[in-house]
């Protein structure tokens, strides 16, 4: 009789049929019409009903299934009953397929923080730039991202009939990255994805620095580090307070899992333990390769006027 899956692939398993119970739900919200959209703190930090059912969903479903986790979401949601019809109990079998990388072999749930955000690029969402919104699931041990679902409910969506619309990613460190083909960006080209929302001196200043032959403002950041995945840029810049824990863990994590590098814009490490605050307030630098040229192109300015 074989033994039962390790605990870390148990939840990596729960998380990507989570993520795509998820994936439903943000497209049921948007088909039904009504967004709901309310301001949190501005014109730029919208929260819709999908960010709100979603939340309640995964983090629900995560906390029936495994009790002992410490679940840190976006969403600062109100105690509810929540709608048994938000609830997912099943798990991927197709990730349960993997063997868990033995240095988590023995990882107990009550040493896992699992960092939330129901809908990357909320604003994106309610403007109808549908293919840059993911859903992300992180999932934290000892402080470091180890394994991520990155779910985009409308990939393909502008491919007509006929294309399977949405995907789930998932990764862990010492296994890889599945459901995504990694590719390279063109040889010699520097290619800058960066925020489309939240842009000010700072980060035009970075870009500026890097040499940059393309430079391409789109939301969210698991879409940008999909971007990097899919060879479309060759770094993530982000020169600005505003991301949070909540927006790096997965796609730290997956990136991390195929040798890539996501840090703040000095080059440390972001941590992820239950107690650490959830802005990043260094900013973000991200790339799949030549992590230490563009680190060496970041204007000592800007490290100055970013204090982690």
């Amino acid at each position: 009789m074989s033994a039962s899956p390790a605990f870390l692939m148990r939840l990596v398993a729960s998380s990507f049929s989570i993520a795509e119970k998820a994936q439903t739900i943000v497209r049921e919200v948007m088909s039904g019409g009504d967004l709901g959209v309310v301001k949190k703190t501005g014109a730029n930090d919208l929260q819709t009903k999908a960010d709100r059912l979603v939340q309640l969903s995964i983090c629900s479903s995560l906390a029936r299934k495994f009790p002992k986790l410490t679940i840190i979401g976006e969403e600062d949601l109100p105690s509810q009953e929540v709608d048994e019809d938000l609830i997912e109990s099943g798990q991927s079998e197709e990730v349960l397929k993997h063997s868990c990388p033995t240095q988590y072999n023995h990882i107990k749930e009550d040493e896992i923080v699992v960092w939330v955000d129901p809908l990357d690029g909320t604003k994106e969402y309610t403007e109808g730039l549908l293919d840059h919104v993911t859903v992300l699931i992180g999932i934290a041990y000892g402080g470091k991202a180890i394994a991520g679902v990155i779910n985009q409910p409308y990939y393909n969506y502008q491919a007509g009939a006929g294309a399977v619309l949405g995907r789930t990613i998932w990764g862990v460190l010492n296994l890889g990255v599945f459901g995504i083909q990694l590719k390279e960006t063109p040889e010699g080209k520097h290619i800058v994805t960066t925020t489309r929302s939240h842009s000010n001196k700072l980060v035009n200043d970075c870009i500026s620095a890097m040499n940059a032959d393309e430079v391409i403002r789109v939301g969210g950041a698991g879409n940008k580090v999909l971007q990097l995945i899919e060879g479309k840029a060759s770094v993530y810049v982000f020169a600005s307070p505003g991301c949070k824990k909540w927006d790096t863990c997965a796609p730290e994590a997956i990136l991390h899992a195929i040798s890539g590098k996501l840090t703040d814009i000095r080059g440390n490490p972001f941590q992820y333990h239950k107690d650490v605050k959830h802005m990043n307030s260094a900013g973000v630098l991200a790339t799949l390769r030549n992590f230490d040229y563009y680190a060496s192109r970041v204007p000592d300015s800007v490290k100055k006027a970013l204090v982690p």
